[in-house]
């Protein structure tokens, strides 16, 4: 008797567990199908060609910018167009100056793949003034 109450524990628990592994690969599955109801929009970058290609950047650019900022803090060497100023220089929008807003390049991106940005809460998120501009 106690044998068979052992065994229909065991099989109640395999069966268990077998549920639960299906309901959580249908969640996996649906949350990896849902796609955002808005793809990034954002003006067109201004520059002539990015530090890296456009699949690199979309992939690592925050490796890009931690990479640059560990070699100016801690070792004190400034490349040319590799600081963040530089990427917003590029990719601010004409009419706001800013990569942030409904069409910033960076929130719009950030927006679509559901990733929080920090770099805005110390660093200023609009393009410096060209000579003579006002912004």
């Amino acid at each position: 008797m106690l044998r068979r109450i052992r065994a229909a524990r065991g099989s109640v628990a395999i069966a268990l567990a077998l549920v639960i592994a299906v309901l959580a690969g249908f969640t996996v599955a649906a949350a990896r199908d849902r796609v955002p109801e808005r793809a990034p929009v954002f003006d067109t970058p201004r520059g002539e060609q990015c530090i890296a290609e456009v699949t690199e950047m979309r992939r690592n650019h925050m490796r890009h910018l931690v990479h640059q900022r560990d070699a100016v803090v801690r070792e004190g060497k400034r490349e040319a167009r590799q600081g963040l100023q530089d990427c917003i220089a590029c990719h601010a929008g004409e009419k706001s100056g800013s990569v942030l807003g409904e069409t910033g390049f960076c929130a719009s991106c950030h927006r679509y793949a559901a990733v929080s940005i920090d770099c805005f809460e110390c660093h200023s998120p609009r393009a410096a003034p060209k000579n003579g501009e006002q912004r």
